[in-house]
């Protein structure tokens, strides 16, 4: 058995399944709320190239270094994509990335219910001794989620990664260690009890 295995992880404002070609129709549609492909800094895929991207994300899992999920809302419905991934058994670390959520959820208590729920479980049941974020420089909107988690600002990776438009990436890397989860946890405890404050 390796160290990470595929789980299905519930909370109240969402749930985290291993990811699966039966989610492809579902994150079609949701992808398509808000166009969110069309965002220069991201690399999210669009709703043609949804399938093949599920299959990426699959064969990185085959090889034991990514723990994809789909993203399912209270209705039932995907909305989103998640990931455990740059998975270092070996030293008990990974991130958490390739992350998106459908537009009618953002900013709504989802993301905060899906950091909590595979932050738990990296720390809880894997055991990890730390677990990173990375995002573009420009996504403001992710750094800042990333922040208000509790993550702290390890540094910039610049010119990092050359993106599909041929602009060079700085990688923004944050972190959460094994001995700031319990403060971490207590916080996120707090966000999900106080729906105005949601990440």
């Amino acid at each position: 058995m390796s160290w990470l295995e595929p789980v299905t992880l519930q909370g109240l404002s969402a749930r985290l399944e291993p990811l699966s070609q039966t989610h492809c129709d579902g994150l079609k549609e949701a992808v398509k709320d808000g166009e969110l492909w069309k965002l220069w800094y991201t690399s999210i895929v669009s709703p043609e190239d949804m399938g093949r991207e599920i299959d990426r994300r699959l064969g990185l899992q085959a090889a034991g270094t990514m723990l994809p999920f789909a993203v399912i809302d209270v209705d039932g419905a995907p909305a989103g994509m998640t990931s455990f991934m740059n998975v270092d058994a070996a030293n008990r670390r990974l991130e958490i990335g390739s992350t998106w959520y459908a537009k009618r959820v953002q900013r709504s208590a989802v993301n905060t219910q899906c950091k909590y729920l595979l932050l738990a479980h990296a720390f809880e049941q894997l055991e990890c001794i730390a677990v990173e974020f990375r995002t573009h420089f420009f996504n403001h909107q992710s750094r800042r989620a990333i922040e208000r988690l509790g993550a702290k600002l390890d540094g910039v990776l610049r010119s990092h990664q050359i993106l599909a438009n041929g602009t060079l990436r700085d990688t923004v890397v944050y972190s959460i260690v094994a001995s700031e989860w319990p403060a971490v946890k207590a916080h996120l405890d707090h966000r999900l009890r106080a729906p105005q404050n949601r990440v």
